[in-house]
């Protein structure tokens, strides 16, 4: 569904990308915020059960950086990632049976045991930033607020305006809550388990079908009966990954180099690993975004990353929302390499 309607901004789905055909991510939302005017009031219509935890803090600090004043409504949930974009908001108002949802940050680190130290300490950073965000908007202690996090902790309408989350809780009837695979969870009420059940709102599989679809063209084309067509086809296609993946690396030493990311670290990441952003409009994304008030660089800014393994690792960990379990089944199933040449063969195509 569309970001921006009728003079709102409409935030309904999955944080950072679109599953069970909801969703949004900060590119979409700066567009909007474009569109709208800097010092023009804007009004935010949250419906979100989590997602990309990046995503969540770029478009708070999109949402921070607003002129105007941004009054934002939870129509029926915020939780995870959706829950620090509530945060912005210079009002925030509950509808009647609304819900919001705060928790520490997870993912999921592939390699080296140093590799999981440095993912540790990255999450840790991240944790304490977003419990910097919460307080400050709480006024409650962030140590205090961090012990929340890691409880995972669901609030009711009148339990967030309570807790300093939210400003007030109206009488207006909540809006049915937006697809997401509430499951991963630990405290999920059991409401919205049954719902994911019964919706069929289950995340590894939609992640697989995201892959699927971006490389369906790309399989398709490689079955063909005349063994030299096959074998000429798929070195072409094994040139193309290669060339896309230098391309790729190329440009996150770039976006992750510029001087604009320093104090912005975040947000540079962010646009380096999770949008396809050239260059020159990451930096002029990075000029107008305000520097965090903390720093998570470490353990993000990796130039040597291997880009088909963080777009790997991405899908799978989906931010804050995969539990510690088993990403197993989802790995098994994507196809990393293959989705980044579908994406340039659509670009070229463009």
């Amino acid at each position: 569904m569309p970001v921006y309607v009728n003079g709102e901004l409409v935030l309904y789905g999955f944080v950072g990308d679109d599953f069970w055909r909801e969703g949004f991510t900060s590119t979409e939302v700066l567009e909007a915020l474009a569109e709208h005017g800097t010092e023009n009031d804007l009004p935010v219509r949250l419906n979100s059960g989590g997602g990309l935890a990046f995503e969540g803090l770029a478009i708070y600090n999109a949402l921070q950086a607003h002129q105007g004043k941004v009054t934002i409504t939870v129509d029926a949930i915020a939780a995870s990632a959706a829950s620090i974009i509530a945060m912005a908001g210079d009002e925030i108002i509950m509808r009647a049976g609304s819900e919001m949802m705060i928790h520490d940050p997870s993912g999921v680190t592939f390699g080296t045991a140093e590799d999981h130290e440095k993912a540790k300490t990255a999450l840790d950073k991240l944790g304490s930033q977003m419990a910097s965000i919460y307080a400050a908007r709480s006024d409650n202690n962030a140590e205090d607020v961090r012990q929340t996090m890691k409880d995972e902790t669901w609030l009711t309408a009148d339990e967030s305006v309570a807790a300093g989350y939210a400003d007030s809780a109206e009488a207006a009837k909540a809006k049915p809550v937006s697809a997401f695979d509430y499951r991963i969870y630990s405290n999920a009420p059991d409401r919205l388990v049954a719902l994911s059940l019964e919706k069929g709102w289950s995340l590894p599989t939609a992640v697989s079908r995201s892959a699927a679809s971006a490389a369906s063209t790309g399989q398709q084309e490689t079955i063909m009966p005349d063994k030299t067509k096959a074998d000429d086809k798929a070195a072409e296609t094994d040139k193309l990954k290669a060339d896309v993946a230098a391309e790729t690396k190329e440009r996150i030493k770039a976006i992750t180099g510029l001087a604009e990311a320093e104090g912005r670290g975040a947000l540079a990441s962010h646009l380096a690993f999770n949008t396809e952003m050239d260059v020159e409009a990451a930096k002029a994304t990075l000029a107008t975004a305000p520097k965090e008030p903390g720093s998570v660089e470490e353990g993000q800014q990796n130039s040597d990353l291997d880009p088909t393994a963080y777009e790997q690792q991405r899908l799978l960990a989906s931010g804050q929302a995969l539990p510690g379990g088993s990403p197993s089944n989802v790995k098994a199933e994507v196809k990393p390499g293959e989705i980044y040449a579908a994406r340039r063969q659509s670009l070229k195509e463009a």
